[in-house]
């Protein structure tokens, strides 16, 4: 049987994975977590990537433009402690910029 490598976050309000309707804040599984709240993670939002010779680096100058390997528009990777955990988009939140996420990705632990 085939599992999917990720979900959107509509199928998971829509039931899809387990409805979060029925999540109780104050339930025994999140007593349980509470151990894990105050550890620090590193989250990274990566719009895209670029491959240069340190040659092209050293040229580079103010205002240069880099060239990523995405294209406007296209869902963004974010990271938790360098794992990839899910996709989304940038978005403007008063004179910040942030990221919404928009597709979950789901990982295999072996």
């Amino acid at each position: 049987m085939a599992t999917k490598d990720s979900f959107s976050l509509d199928e998971l309000e829509n039931g899809g994975r387990g409805d979060l309707a029925d999540f109780d804040p104050s339930g025994p599984a999140t007593r349980d977590l509470e151990a894990v709240y105050d550890i620090p993670v590193q989250i990274s939002a990566v719009l895209g990537k670029a491959t240069m010779q340190v040659s092209q680096l050293l040229k580079l100058g103010r205002g240069a433009v880099v060239e990523l390997d995405r294209k406007v528009g296209e869902a963004i990777d974010i990271y938790v402690n360098n794992r990839l955990v899910a996709r989304g988009e940038v978005v403007v939140v008063e004179d910040r910029l942030g990221v919404t996420m928009t597709e979950i990705i789901k990982s295999d632990r072996s």
